[in-house]
């Protein structure tokens, strides 16, 4: 049982909230120092929960190249994780409700993290437009197409507004397998469990163009094979 490191995850995650907020009544925002923050949080709460990280497929990282980064969700450390292997500028997509948190709110839209409203369709599309302006500018978008984490790790049904994103914004999608973050920090739990070993596999980027807003379905199905094979399912 970690609850060290589960304070020490929280306190982390509470600094760099605090420091990006306080940073922007100071400077410009600047992607490429929100990344570097981002990837020195990963770094450190990877490194305190004692998880033993392999990273597979790095080859297969595009250069130069935004990407909707796709990946199965496990677990709370399914983003640390995939920051650190996938190490390019990276924002995300989030529930509304997440920006009315003090702090760490206002760190998210300083940060550029897109407002996400399902309830909305107007916002909804103007999320959707939002995201596209950030891949424009070379970030990475992560989406979790599951949209809630799994409790056993198997897949679950994928939500399309991600695959709609890549299509609309011309990007390829890069599909990401995170295998073992759910015995890190299981579902509705709050207490990190120590020293467990986590894989990330990064598979060849699809691109949607060669699908086509008439074939999404397949699209859909050909990513999920892709994050599906190094999980054997």
């Amino acid at each position: 049982m970690g609850i060290l490191q589960t304070l020490y995850s929280v306190f982390q995650t509470g600094r760099v909230s605090a420091v990006t907020v306080v940073e922007s009544f100071v400077v410009p925002p600047d992607d490429g120092r929100y990344a570097a923050r981002l990837l020195g949080w990963a770094e450190k709460v990877v490194l305190s929960a004692k998880i033993n990280l392999e990273i597979k497929g790095q080859e297969h990282l595009p250069e130069n190249e935004a990407c909707v980064v796709m990946v199965n969700h496990q677990s709370f450390y399914d983003i640390p994780v995939v920051l650190l292997a996938v190490r390019g500028k990276m924002t995300f997509v989030a529930k509304k409700e997440l920006f009315q948190v003090p702090v760490f709110g206002r760190a998210m839209q300083t940060a550029g993290i897109v407002k996400v409203d399902r309830k909305d369709h107007e916002k909804a599309v103007s999320s959707l437009q939002s995201a596209i302006a950030q891949l424009k500018r070379g970030r990475h978008i992560y989406i979790a197409p599951e949209g809630t984490r799994s409790p056993t790790g198997a897949l679950q049904p994928f939500k399309s507004g991600g695959f709609r994103m890549a299509l609309d914004a011309g990007v390829r999608i890069l599909p990401v397998t995170v295998d073992g973050t759910r015995h890190v920090l299981p579902a509705k739990k709050l207490i990190v469990q120590t020293g467990h070993r986590v894989t990330v596999t990064i598979s060849p980027p699809i691109d949607p163009k060669e699908y086509g807003l008439d074939k999404r379905k397949e699209l859909m199905e050909a990513v999920r094979r892709a994050i599906a094979a190094p999980l054997g399912q």
